[in-house]
């Protein structure tokens, strides 16, 4: 088939390789958003698709919206098969899901209809989940809610951040997506609709999303500071001033301390919760760059009683 592939950030670039990869469908051209700035100097820099996409010699179009009919004009002269969609990051509106003769097909990070938007690996994360996966499905102008084609499962492991599972799921899923396209082609698959019961919301992670609230358990705390790695990042408040927290490791020995409260050793640095405290690894302080927390509590000199997270939301 001839193939347009839509798609933004590092985690689509595999799906994209997989499919320049096969010998059964040709990748006409790629679908991204538009340059943006980045860096200190803020300069405008190429999507890691585009870029993936201008190495392979292939047409790239980076529409303002997808509904601009410039865009629309050229997909209909492209006359693609079919339009994969990793990540691509903007919606697409039914004048240009009535192009393709396939019509687009998205790989999303989640086993549908659970975490349907834009977060769904942090949020398998940060809910616990033990296993998550990700679904192959047709495009519909509903949030997520087309009929899917497939998917496949992944374990969600006690130490995984949302950058290490969304790595492996993007990495398993570009098989997906390519076996998906075969059996589009081959007459082979059809799309099933998606059950109306156990329907789930992964919107975006906000900031306010990421702020720790010490008073939870220390297994919420841990899942909200892995399901916000890398990004946002979990953080507190210490001395007034935002203190990213990194990564954290669960303890079972660590009592007494109020929620927040830090005690400080020679070489480690502990933070109370509701239940028992969690020790803290690696922090960032605002304007620094990350660093161990046993490090950053002897350069502040933490004093007997002194918590994170006082103060009004920064």
């Amino acid at each position: 088939m001839r193939l347009v592939f839509a798609g933004t950030p590092e985690v689509a670039v595999p799906a994209l390789d997989a499919l320049l990869a096969s010998e059964r469908h040709e990748v006409v051209a790629v679908v991204t958003r538009p340059d943006a700035p980045a860096g200190r100097g803020r300069r405008l820099v190429a999507s890691p698709v585009a870029e993936r996409a201008e190495e392979a010699g292939i047409e790239v179009l980076k529409p303002n919206r997808p509904r601009d009919e410039d865009f629309l004009a050229r997909l209909r002269e492209i006359a693609p098969d079919c339009c994969p969609v990793v990540a691509y990051g903007a919606l697409l509106p039914k004048a240009a899901l009535d192009i393709p003769v396939h019509g687009w097909v998205n790989l999303h990070f989640s086993l549908l209809p659970a975490w349907r938007g834009a977060a769904p690996v942090q949020h398998a994360v940060m809910a616990g989940d033990e296993v998550t996966g990700a679904s192959t499905f047709r495009i519909e102008e509903g949030l997520d809610s087309g009929p899917v084609f497939g998917v496949l499962t992944e374990q969600v492991r006690p130490t995984d951040t949302s950058g290490d599972l969304l790595t492996r799921l993007a990495f398993a899923g570009a098989g997906l997506l390519a076996a998906t396209m075969d059996g589009i082609e081959d007459g082979t698959l059809e799309a099933v609709p998606q059950p109306a019961e156990g329907v789930s919301l992964a919107p975006k992670i906000g900031v306010e999303d990421a702020r720790i609230d010490w008073s939870a358990p220390a297994l919420r705390v841990d899942r909200v500071v892995r399901g916000c790695a890398p990004a946002p990042g979990a953080w507190t408040l210490f001395r007034g001033e935002r203190l990213k927290v990194m990564s954290v490791a669960l303890t079972a020995d660590r009592t007494g301390l109020a929620p927040g409260e830090l005690a400080a050793g020679k070489n480690s640095v502990h933070a109370g919760t509701g239940s028992h405290a969690v020790e803290l690894l690696w922090v960032q302080p605002q304007g620094k760059k990350p660093m161990k927390a046993a490090d950053w509590a002897r350069g502040v000199r933490i004093a007997p009683g002194e918590k994170l997270g006082d103060g009004p939301a920064a």
